[in-house]
């Protein structure tokens, strides 16, 4: 029997010829990732086992979620980190001014690439899938452990081959994929399983696209979401990966457990409604206005270069509407300076948005656009839990950055062809 790419990763770096699902298995790491919220635990863990760290070029630490700091308490979680990252010369440690969104800074970065066995204290580390690596979320403890060992044991997951077929349309993004994709599936219909996309329609996703779908596979309970890899996956990697790579693609007899098809061409533009991320809706499909507060255009799943033209396309020459906070939060330095090469961040602006330093700020409920109670935001985040961005009794809309632009000018949920 055939192996899956997740299996061909895991079977490659336990030293195996082959694995099959449900095996244990013991795996060499090339990449150890943690935040200013889940570095300091696993820290304490790693000092207490007393051994240096494996490999200083093999850990990543990036203080993104509190920072800059909003309070006493974010600033010391980033000190242990920023001591931490000295005491042992972590290379890949970024401070702020060169900092940006951890899951937006490591593929932009080439530290991750096609093949790579990558675990990662954040929950989203599955984002690295969409350049054919297996990435997946771990614990703080055995983060720690793999700062000093650099192994991890993984149970190989069952997959599911999500087969993509048709044109993707210019108004649908790879936000509305994933979003109809858990909406058929369920938030835990990928429960540890591997999420593997196939199929001609691939070619029709961009690398934002495959970024923005890979790194919501956990919100399916997925372990991992992992794309082929293609010419389009090559022309991104070869111009930021120094080090050599080896790409991997399943075989034609590789078993799934289950198969899901998704005809590009009939998508429309769909927001999440509160308080699951399955929990789908076509904005076509929304018979009675709903007013909004508020608008996240950001995040580890929509803040890279391409989600900022999206959102600006729709913005420039109109006005957030007078009820709506419109906050924008480029993913990195290098988007930042690149949108205000572009006259993006003066489009934003012109148009009554605040536009941020790189962060994730409000996705996590941290800062920078906490909700009261009664409140509603259009978000193209990744997580609409109750509570989520604030108070309990405010509610969150997942969307896409072009479904999240136009309901900001409108004051509603609304689709950039109603803007027009």
């Amino acid at each position: 029997m055939g192996m899956t790419m997740s299996e061909k990763i895991l079977a490659k770096h336990a030293g195996l010829d082959s694995v099959k699902a449900g095996q244990l298995v013991t795996c060499e790491l090339d990449m150890v990732l943690a935040n200013d919220i889940t570095a300091p635990p696993s820290i304490a863990k790693f000092e207490e086992i007393g051994r240096p760290v494996f490999d200083n070029t093999k850990i990543a630490l990036v203080p993104d979620h509190f920072q800059p700091a909003k309070d006493i308490k974010s600033a010391e979680l980033a000190k242990i980190v920023r001591d931490f990252a000295r005491k042992y010369g972590i290379v890949n440690y970024f401070e702020q001014g060169r900092v940006g969104i951890e899951h937006v800074i490591l593929p932009e970065k080439g530290i991750v690439a096609p093949g790579m066995l990558t675990i990662g204290a954040d929950s989203h580390t599955c984002t690295y899938g969409a350049v054919n690596g297996f990435s997946t979320g771990v614990g703080s403890t055995d983060l720690g452990a793999a700062m000093a060992t650099g192994k991890a044991w993984f149970k190989v997951p069952e997959a599911i081959k999500v087969n993509l077929t048709g044109e993707k349309p210019a108004d649908i993004t790879g936000k509305d994929v994933i979003l109809t994709l858990i909406g058929m599936i369920g938030v835990d219909g990928a429960l540890y399983k591997s999420l593997e996309f196939a199929g001609p329609g691939v070619k029709a996703l961009t690398m934002t696209d495959r970024l923005t779908i890979s790194n919501m596979a956990i919100e399916a309970g997925g372990k991992a979401g992992i794309f082929p890899f293609d010419e389009i996956t090559k022309a991104y990697v070869d111009a930021r990966v120094t080090k050599p790579y080896e790409p991997v693609a399943a075989d034609e007899d590789a078993e799934y457990c289950r198969e899901v098809d998704i005809n590009l061409s009939e998508l429309k533009p769909v927001v999440a409604f509160p308080h699951l991320p399955g929990n789908t809706k076509r904005v076509e499909d929304i018979k009675e206005p709903i007013e909004i507060d508020q608008v996240i255009i950001g995040s580890c799943t929509n803040g890279r270069l391409e989600d900022m033209e999206i959102a600006a396309s729709i913005l420039k020459g109109h006005k957030v509407a007078d009820r709506v906070r419109c906050i924008v939060i480029p993913g990195s330095p290098a988007i930042y300076k690149e949108s205000m090469k572009r006259g993006y961040i003066d489009t934003f602006i012109d148009a009554g948005c605040a536009v941020s330093t790189p962060t994730c700020g409000p996705c996590l409920g941290g800062y920078m656009g906490i909700m009261a109670a009664g409140e509603r935001c259009v978000s193209t985040t990744n997580r609409n839990f109750r509570g989520r961005m604030g108070h309990v009794d405010s509610e969150v809309y997942l969307a896409g950055p072009q479904v999240a632009a136009a309901s900001a000018i409108l004051g509603r949920i609304a689709t950039p062809e109603e803007v027009k």
